[in-house]
């Protein structure tokens, strides 16, 4: 299998920006990102040196582990941020000039790793705010649907290596999200969700989003 090339099939690896227009909420993606040779690097670095760890958690009266890998940063709970993801950040930070304060890892090591429907739960400050997710690794699929108007048809965005998803501060509020399982033979993808959580920082800067490409 050759490594990340499924990332040819959606756009041949042109940088390639969308803005899905949705209703309550802002949904921006930026296809490669990071260029190819870039994004291969931070891709390797962090899948071998990132303190990956398999979290548990309770459903159904019962302790399941997560079908998934993670690793937090950043704040008094997190690790402490590596350059690597300093560089990563001030990266996205340029284009969103939104400043952010947490990143969580998470690794879907094949097919068989996901995420189930939900939305993100409030942050430290109690209200939500923009994410910014970028993925490194074998494309995966990022499902979107309304909460509650069945009229607004869900999405299937694929998630292709070197890109960027910006999520809207109302996203979690009005949609959930949704990572599926897939028997096709693929690879791990790494994903890194920049968040906000801490109030008495600066958090945006005087110009808004609207003004982006």
């Amino acid at each position: 299998m050759n490594l990340f090339a499924e990332t040819e099939l959606f756009d041949g690896g042109v940088k390639k920006y969308t803005d899905f227009q949705l209703p309550d909420t802002e949904l921006r993606l930026w296809q490669h990102f990071f260029e190819k040779q870039e994004a291969d690097k931070y891709y390797h670095t962090l899948l071998k040196e990132s303190p990956w760890q398999q979290r548990s958690r309770k459903m159904y009266d019962k302790i399941v582990a997560d079908p998934r890998l993670t690793a937090y940063y950043g704040g008094e709970s997190g690790h402490p941020w590596t350059p690597l993801l300093l560089e990563i950040k001030a990266t996205i930070e340029e284009i969103t000039e939104i400043s952010f304060d947490r990143v969580l890892l998470n690794l879907y090591r094949d097919g068989k790793d996901s995420v189930a429907w939900h939305s993100d739960n409030l942050p430290a400050d109690g209200k939500h705010h923009h994410i910014a997710s970028v993925t490194f690794g074998d494309t995966r699929v990022f499902k979107v649907r309304h909460k509650y108007n069945k009229d607004i048809r869900q999405l299937d965005i694929p998630l292709t290596h070197g890109s960027l998803l910006l999520m809207g501060e109302t996203m979690q509020e009005y949609y959930e999200h949704h990572v599926p399982k897939t028997a096709r033979a693929i690879g791990p993808r790494i994903n890194l969700t920049f968040r906000i959580s801490e109030s008495s920082k600066p958090v945006y800067d005087v110009r808004k989003l609207s003004h982006l490409p």
